[in-house]
């Protein structure tokens, strides 16, 4: 699935760039430029990093409503 239209930039490749480090969604978008036309693909990038444990989730009804949230909800 595509998080960034604007870049044609999927959720696996914003994976790819948390798993080699990157925290927040700025560092995100300079490996791959996710987020950085248009922005309406931030949250999900930041429910992203959240989900895989780079950075806290913004708010849990957020990640709940993407699909993403923990075991513990």
């Amino acid at each position: 699935m595509y998080v960034c239209v604007c870049h044609a930039v999927t959720e696996e490749r914003v994976r790819e760039e948390i798993a080699a480090g990157a925290t927040t969604p700025r560092q995100v978008a300079g490996g791959c430029k996710a987020g950085t036309d248009c922005g309406s693909c931030v949250r999900r990038i930041q429910a992203m990093l959240g989900h895989e444990g780079a950075r806290p989730c913004p708010t849990a009804r957020l990640a709940a409503r993407l699909g993403l949230a923990g075991p513990e909800a």
